[in-house]
This record gives C-alpha cells, sequence and structure tokens, in this order.
C-alpha cells in the first residue's frame, strides 16, 4: 500500500466539507500520476476503511470522509 498516495487523498478529505466520490476526490488532487484513476482512489480509500480511518458511505456512487 502507497502511504504517499493515502497521504494525498486524506488531504484533499481534510479540507472538504462534506463527503466526497473518489472521481471528486481524483478532480482534487494535484496532477501528479498517482492515483490515475478514480478506482485506485476508491482502493486506496477502501483498505484504509478497513483499518477505521475513513468512513465509506454506501449510496451510489460511494461517498468518502475521514473518521474523527
Amino acid at each position: 500500500m502507497h502511504t504517499h498516495e493515502y497521504e494525498r487523498i486524506r488531504g484533499v478529505l481534510a479540507e472538504a466539507d462534506e463527503p466526497l466520490t473518489a472521481r471528486e476526490i481524483l478532480a482534487l488532487l494535484d496532477d501528479v500520476d498517482e492515483p490515475d484513476s478514480p478506482h485506485r482512489v476508491a482502493t486506496v480509500l477502501g483498505r484504509w476503511a478497513e483499518r477505521g480511518d475513513i468512513e465509506v458511505i454506501a449510496e451510489r456512487p460511494y461517498r468518502y470522509r475521514l473518521n474523527t
């Protein structure tokens, strides 16, 4: 698991006023190669959700927010 990917994604979620979709998160990330798709964002967040750091809101599309 690439912690640097998670840290970048986490930074976007930390600044968000509401839960975001993987596509919205990707659009807010700086133009860097990783992650390169909404699927990758969702994969990274899913792994961190297993640890309890991220809340996955199961609607269509899934939305994500930091657990605080």
